[in-house]
């Protein structure tokens, strides 16, 4: 399948482009900077990006390009160049013919980031409310919604969003630090780190089996938002203890979570595509991370979850 990809040269992207060239896609790159097999995109550009796509003529967009930070740019910022670039990224692929279209949301839409956050159950599926606390994650609510429009108004297209927990590349397991400057070991001696997502975390390379899962499953419903995140949590200690120390709100969901699960529930993509995560941070990390890991906590084997 020719498949058109914003953001390909970013962490997630690059991770994304290597996964859908190994399944057989003809892989399009496109990223506003120039770069070795990368076709410059101004996705600001509305006419510009419409005549790039038909002359490309993708049969699928991935739509990653993001600023892709809470906080790292103005409010405003954040805001405008999100839905801006999605809105734009859509209407041009749909103008050019292209009739499968997935693009990146967050689980931050659900609105964990603020002090008073309590959700109604744990863990957090797809049908719990959006409360976005910030520029961020507003404008990712923006961008479903904006799916969601699409997939109503384009009947012929497949449309979907995804909301990728916190993405670990390679190179991070094997100690580059993380998009935050800290390393992954860092949040998992430190669970202040990792508790600011809720402990979520998904191997950049499990999202990319996730897209060319769902870029193949022409049964699954179009508007579709999906949780994709590894199964277990970036987390030693049991989430039942971890998350109320650190979210109040959560202290009467928090029983429902089993030992080191996930509090995200990746269940509707694994029904509608059958796509499994196959990574977790005990089999990823750096041998000597995993040592460091289970010298420094009360674990007896960092790879044994409590």
């Amino acid at each position: 399948m020719r498949v058109a990809v914003t953001g390909a040269s970013g962490r997630l992207g690059r991770a994304v482009v290597d996964v859908l060239v190994a399944a057989g896609h003809e892989v399009h790159r496109l990223d506003r900077a120039p770069g070795e097999e990368i076709t410059p995109i101004d996705l600001t550009d509305a006419e510009a990006t419409v005549d790039l796509l038909r002359g490309t003529a993708p049969q699928a967009l991935v739509h990653l390009a993001a600023i892709a930070v809470p906080f790292s740019a103005p409010e405003r910022d954040i805001f405008t160049v999100n839905t801006g670039m999605a809105f734009t990224a859509i209407e041009a692929a749909v103008a050019a013919g292209v009739t499968r279209i997935l693009v990146a949301s967050s689980p931050t839409v659900l609105g964990y980031g603020a002090p008073d956050w309590t959700p109604e159950r744990l863990p957090l599926d797809e049908s719990a409310p959006t409360a976005p606390a910030n520029a961020y994650a507003l404008s990712k609510v923006c961008v479903e919604e904006t799916v969601a429009a699409f997939a109503r108004s384009a009947p012929s297209v497949r449309l979907a969003s995804f909301r990728p927990c916190y993405v670990i590349t390679p190179e991070e397991w094997d100690g580059a630090p993380t998009q935050q400057g800290h390393t992954v070991l860092d949040r998992l001696q430190d669970p202040a780190l990792a508790a600011v997502s809720l402990f979520n975390y998904v191997d950049a390379r499990d999202v990319g089996v996730f897209i060319d899962a769902w870029l193949a499953a022409d049964a699954a419903p179009s508007g579709a938002r999906y949780f994709v995140g590894a199964a277990d949590a970036l987390a030693v200690d049991p989430l039942d203890e971890l998350l109320p120390r650190f979210h109040p709100g959560t202290r009467d969901a928090a029983p429902a979570l089993r030992g080191t699960s996930s509090a995200f529930d990746s269940t509707a993509a694994t029904r509608d595509t059958g796509w499994v995560p196959r990574r977790s941070w005990r089999t990823e990390l750096h041998p000597d991370a995993l040592a460091a890991l289970a010298a420094s906590t009360s674990a007896p084997d960092g790879r044994t979850s409590r």
